[in-house]
């Protein structure tokens, strides 16, 4: 499936395919979705979890087929619809929908972070929420959604253990990431692995606010040496946040990390061009703070 916004850099946009279940619309980033085929019938997988509808081989790859109205408790999905075949965390799977409505260009500033009414840390499956014309549309986290049925493909916490003894670093690194759960698995990661300076920020607008305040002050070096930054994030992206810093004089020395879901092939090259030292996918903590190591270690000695 291709489109245009993979080959736009930094616009602070994103493409978002809408799709039913039942009577309801929902949303997901089309960077996410390999192709969207018309269901097929898939193979039970014995004392699998309850979401989990079976397995299936287009095309020589198994791929894991979850089934969405199990996870959002609305009820049994039949055999028709469509199954949207996703790759983040470098994971292949197909969400089994019943239709699809088609796709929709819109701006980070034009989704709405949900509210404690829609969306919690705990049980929330929501990221966003936006309007077209009269109907609201759910953006769902399909990160989350997995993780819950899956917690290994999560973020793999206990890779920061395999780096045994650490030396601790005071190290301003802010850190630009709207999920309050990730933001504290990452924070806990990173102390644990010894850096314990930590700016939090909820997206990339937040983020470039502090950026920039200082750079203007003239203090920036001593308040921020490393940013790492998740790519989708209501208001501002990773991507724009990227090219504001690596595209102005007073900030572009600051080294950038890209830690998302979303880092595949095609996103690495965006993120190349836009001048990120690193990028990694969510689940590689543990390569993250090696990562960081090595950036802060070369910008020890410039």
């Amino acid at each position: 499936m291709e489109t245009n916004i993979l080959l736009e850099n930094g616009t602070n946009e994103l493409e978002i395919l809408e799709f039913k279940l039942g009577g309801d619309s929902y949303g997901i980033n089309v960077a996410k979705i390999k192709e969207i085929i018309t269901y097929q019938p898939v193979t039970p997988v014995p004392n699998a979890h309850p979401s989990i509808e079976g397995i299936f081989m287009p095309r020589d790859r198994m791929i894991t087929a979850i089934n969405l109205k199990n996870c959002l408790q609305r009820g049994d999905q039949d055999a028709s619809g469509l199954f949207i075949i996703t790759n983040f965390n470098k994971l292949d799977i197909a969400f089994h929908v019943d239709a699809v409505i088609g796709i929709h260009r819109v701006s980070w500033t034009e989704i709405i972070k949900p509210d404690a009414t829609v969306n919690t840390v705990e049980s929330g499956v929501s990221t966003g929420i936006v309007k077209f014309d009269s109907r609201l549309v759910i953006i769902l986290d399909f990160e989350k959604i997995v993780t819950d049925i899956s917690p290994e493909t999560g973020l793999k916490v206990t890779d920061i253990d395999d780096l045994g003894e650490r030396h601790r670093s005071d190290l301003p690194i802010l850190m630009a990431e709207d999920s309050a759960l990730l933001n504290k698995l990452i924070s806990d990661s990173l102390k644990k692995a010894g850096y314990v300076n930590l700016i939090d920020c909820v997206n990339g607008k937040q983020a470039w606010d502090f950026i920039s305040k200082h750079a203007e002050i003239g203090d920036l070096r001593e308040k921020v040496a490393l940013v790492i930054t998740d790519i989708e994030m209501p208001e501002m992206d990773g991507h724009r946040l990227t090219k504001l810093i690596k595209s102005n004089d007073k900030t572009k020395f600051l080294p950038v990390i890209i830690f998302s879901s979303l880092v595949n092939d095609e996103m690495r090259k965006k993120g190349e061009s836009l001048g990120a030292d690193g990028q990694l996918s969510k689940p590689e903590i543990g390569n993250l703070v090696v990562k960081i190591d090595e950036l802060l270690h070369l910008k020890s000695e410039e």
